[in-house]
């Protein structure tokens, strides 16, 4: 159902202005007949899906309904029809009102590509260009599935890294957070007792000393200049050139660079697969593709070997002068092009990327934790002695 804004005159000959809901400006038009009104002017209310411009939906959230969507139109439903049963379905309000106003526009004569195309924070080029030749080819359906399909993959890959990061991070602020209170707190009630001796202390409580002071005096200075510089970094980043040069830092890193690559190319191969077997031409599919990734600088490459491809290049020679592919991905790209398979050779690439993208993360972490838990001990064990070194020179001068 769509909201529509209507100025009319009455049987009187009075003006009447209002709002009318209904499927489409025709029904619309004659609701208002039917009540006697004469329209003069009739528009469309914009959608309240506007009212959430600034936050996308969740990939769980666009997983599950292009799911729905993909089963009700597979059933058999007219889409509009299939657009209110999974607007029903969903419990959060943003979703909802995204398909209400997406039906609206199917119910006036959009097509559902052109109707998703008006909220961009919620369906990217990919989603609008998939559905837009699914609709052409009349498997609509199919697309539908494998948007899911490609939502619930990103989606598993993000929880993945996310709960990858949990337990490191909060090992780390444990650990930081220890190491702090130990050195503000209890550290200086502890060397106050060591103040008043005249022997000369050991340099490991000098050098404990030293750190408690520069903690307690500097401790609030330096988080207050880091955060600064934090918020700085960010706005500066927002600037496009100083982003491009920040992404192309990035891939300079030894072992972040490594899974920067990995990630994107497992990403971008993704991506090319669906679009080109949903058939989406390979030039507009590469240039979706860059599209999807989080570093600018492989984007760029990417937009580079799109231009190559378009002067006649193969996509297996154009990707190996990004330097970005591994070799195993490039020969399987190749053997797609030679067999004509390219789309599931590009499927089974990003299977076989992220697969060692995940092995490569579920290694490093494996090797950060116990790192971090000797180094937390470490720091302990030199408190610790630090402390009790004057404590036993005392006592040998008093048995002395």
């Amino acid at each position: 159902m769509a909201e529509f804004r209507y100025q009319a005159r009455d049987m009187k000959g009075k003006t009447r202005r209002g709002r009318v809901t209904a499927d489409g400006e025709r029904m619309a038009g004659l609701a208002l007949r039917e009540q006697g009104l004469l329209v003069t002017a009739l528009s469309p209310v914009a959608p309240r899906a506007v009212r959430f411009p600034a936050r996308a939906i969740s990939g769980a959230s666009l997983a599950l309904m292009m799911r729905q969507l993909a089963t009700l139109t597979g059933a058999g439903l007219p889409l509009d029809e299939s657009l209110l049963v999974a607007a029903q379905q969903s419990e959060e309000k943003r979703v909802r009102a995204i398909l209400q106003a997406v039906r609206a526009r199917v119910v006036e004569g959009f097509s559902l590509a052109d109707a998703l195309r008006e909220h961009p924070r919620a369906f990217g080029d990919l989603y609008c260009a998939l559905v837009e030749a699914g609709e052409a080819s009349g498997q609509l359906d199919g697309v539908l599935l494998r948007l899911a399909d490609y939502a619930e993959q990103r989606q598993q890959m993000k929880s993945k890294l996310t709960q990858a990061l949990v337990y490191p991070l909060l090992l780390t602020l444990v650990a930081i957070g220890v190491i702090s209170t130990l050195l503000s707190a209890v550290v200086p009630k502890v060397v106050e007792q060591f103040i008043h001796m005249k022997q000369t202390l050991p340099w490991s409580t000098r050098l404990l000393m030293a750190l408690s002071d520069g903690v307690r005096g500097a401790g609030p200075w330096v988080l207050l200049a880091l955060l600064c510089l934090t918020l700085a970094a960010l706005r500066l980043l927002r600037d496009p050139a100083r982003r491009l040069a920040w992404h192309r830092h990035l891939l300079r890193l030894p072992l972040g660079g490594r899974l920067i690559r990995e990630l994107n190319t497992a990403r971008y191969a993704r991506a090319l697969s669906i679009l080109y077997n949903s058939g989406v031409p390979l030039l507009q599919a590469m240039h979706i593709g860059a599209q999807v990734l989080s570093n600018m600088r492989i984007a760029q490459l990417l937009r580079e070997a799109e231009e190559r491809v378009r002067e006649g290049v193969s996509l297996q020679q154009a990707l190996e002068r990004t330097a970005l592919f591994p070799p195993m991905m490039r020969h399987m790209i190749a053997s797609g092009e030679r067999s004509g398979e390219l789309g599931d050779m590009l499927l089974r690439a990003a299977d076989n990327q992220e697969s060692a993208f995940g092995a490569r993360i579920t290694l490093f972490f494996s090797l950060f934790e116990p790192l971090l838990v000797v180094a937390m001990a470490a720091v302990v064990l030199f408190i610790v002695l630090a402390i009790l070194q004057p404590i036993l020179q005392l006592n040998n001068m008093m048995t002395l």
